[in-house]
């Protein structure tokens, strides 16, 4: 019911708390998104040199590392980052309007909460971190041919030619519909977790506590369902 009625808010959101909550919810999250990028290029282009070079396929090493970003880790992972930043700011920040009275205090001059806080709340959560996600995921490939070339010598002109070389339009596509996906989804769990919360002052971290575990159970249950219907659409 919560998911419901803030989505059928998005048509009279209040823009100025759209702008306001995407700086914080986006921009904001950038330094900590690329951060993680960084090791995650790090990473994965570690594990692609160690794949690719046991048959000899060195050369589509930056294709390797680019396709396991854009595909699964770069979108999963920033979005599994943001779920503790984001989704349980968002929950607390919500949990703690409705147990102070602020939510039906709005109500009760006149104004909808959830056109004026909840809508322009879950807007920014999805557009934030789906552009936070893309983003970093470039970061991450980035890295990856900076961190091939100073721990395993790895060419940077090759690892970039495979990479746009055997890379298609169809794995930047999968990248963007993950990460605005799983930006919708740490939107949504996190403002239901907030907007139930009950109790008191201990209702508040409980409602960001939970945000942090539900996001990530169902982050991991859409990137399967996502990966599932991806691979058949986009091959």
């Amino acid at each position: 019911m919560v998911t419901v009625r803030a989505l059928g808010a998005l048509q009279g959101l209040d823009r100025h708390e759209l702008v306001r909550s995407l700086v914080r919810f986006g921009f904001d999250s950038l330094p900590l998104g690329a951060l993680v990028s960084v090791f995650t290029g790090g990473i994965l282009v570690l594990l692609a040199d160690l794949n690719v070079s046991r048959y000899g396929a060195r050369a589509i090493v930056g294709w390797a590392a680019g396709y396991t970003v854009l595909r699964e880790f770069g979108p999963l992972f920033v979005a599994l980052v943001m779920t503790g930043r984001v989704g349980a700011r968002n929950a607390a920040e919500l949990a703690s309007m409705g147990i102070g009275g602020q939510l039906e205090g709005l109500r009760g001059v006149g104004e909808d909460p959830f056109a004026l806080l909840v809508a322009p709340r879950v807007a920014a959560s999805t557009l934030g971190i789906g552009l936070l996600g893309t983003a970093c995921s470039l970061v991450a490939i980035l890295f990856a041919a900076i961190f091939g070339k100073l721990m395993l010598d790895i060419d940077l002109g090759l690892f970039f030619r495979s990479f746009a070389g055997l890379l298609s339009w169809r794995d930047l596509v999968a990248c963007l519909v993950k990460t605005f996906a799983f930006g919708a989804v740490i939107a949504l769990v996190s403002t239901r977790c907030g907007l139930m919360a009950r109790g008191g002052a201990q209702a508040v971290g409980r409602a960001a506590a939970t945000a942090v575990v539900s996001s990530a159970a169902v982050l991991t249950a859409i990137d399967w369902l996502l990966t599932l219907a991806l691979a058949k659409v986009l091959g």
